[in-house]
């Protein structure tokens, strides 16, 4: 498979090291390359990009400017000579960010990166289903799909853009949010009791002042949960 890539970038120096170095991995086709983020923006309408590179100081519009403006934008690196702005584009979900000038290395890290945001691009199913009278999500990670059955699942933990699935078999690692997992898994048997981890209720041997144990596992219950936890539990549970 090859992911095909656009840049955008307004000076020639940049957009020759660029094109070697996309031409250099035989997974990459480079569909165009253009000066201006009007240009590009008709681009992408016609043409299927997985990856944008992308310049931030561009004529009439900046590139942060100009990725705000997309709606379904594709793994987008940023490209610059200026660190300040780097803290901005994470925030747009900028998959890396590129300062000049960077090495191979560098650029193959980035690339590398954004494959595989794109490979766990199917995200799991926006509800969870019942199957056999067990509550089930599917969810992609290594090229395969898995299924999750709800009651193994003991508790997932937050790791930078990565969330680890921790489950009464086996462990996954995939490049999802917390967010996103708090949003699809059912709230009266799921409950985020810090920023870093969700648990399943059914699966909580103690709760010790700031600490929730699970088996031999002592997670922390952030401050801004333990009463949203606490109330839950002594409203629901507590006799």
């Amino acid at each position: 498979m090859a992911y095909r890539c656009l840049i955008v970038e307004d000076e020639a120096p940049a957009q020759r090291v660029l094109k070697k170095f996309i031409s250099d991995v035989p997974t990459l086709q480079l569909v165009d390359c253009t000066t201006n983020a009007l240009d590009a923006l008709s681009i992408l309408k016609e043409q299927k990009i997985d990856i944008l590179f992308l310049d931030i100081n561009l004529p009439k519009i900046k590139g942060i400017d100009f990725l705000k403006s997309i709606q379904s934008p594709p793994k987008t690196i940023f490209t610059t000579a200026y660190a300040e702005y780097a803290v901005e584009s994470f925030e747009l979900d900028a998959t890396d960010y590129l300062l000049k000038p960077f090495s191979f290395e560098r650029f193959l890290k980035a690339v590398n990166k954004a494959i595989d945001r794109i490979s766990a691009s199917i995200e799991p199913t926006a509800v969870a289903t019942k199957f056999e009278n067990e509550q089930i999500l599917f969810f992609r990670t290594d090229k395969k799909i898995f299924r999750l059955n709800l009651s193994e699942l003991i508790y997932i933990e937050g790791e930078k853009d990565y969330v680890k699935i921790v489950t009464l078999t086996t462990n996954h690692l995939i490049l999802q949010t917390m967010k996103h997992w708090e949003k699809h898994l059912p709230s009266n048997q799921f409950k985020r009791i810090h920023k870093s981890f969700i648990v399943n209720l059914k699966r909580i041997n103690s709760i010790n002042g700031n600490v929730v144990v699970i088996g031999e596992k002592e997670i922390p219950i952030g401050r801004n949960f333990k009463e949203s936890l606490l109330s839950e539990i002594e409203n629901k549970y507590l006799i």
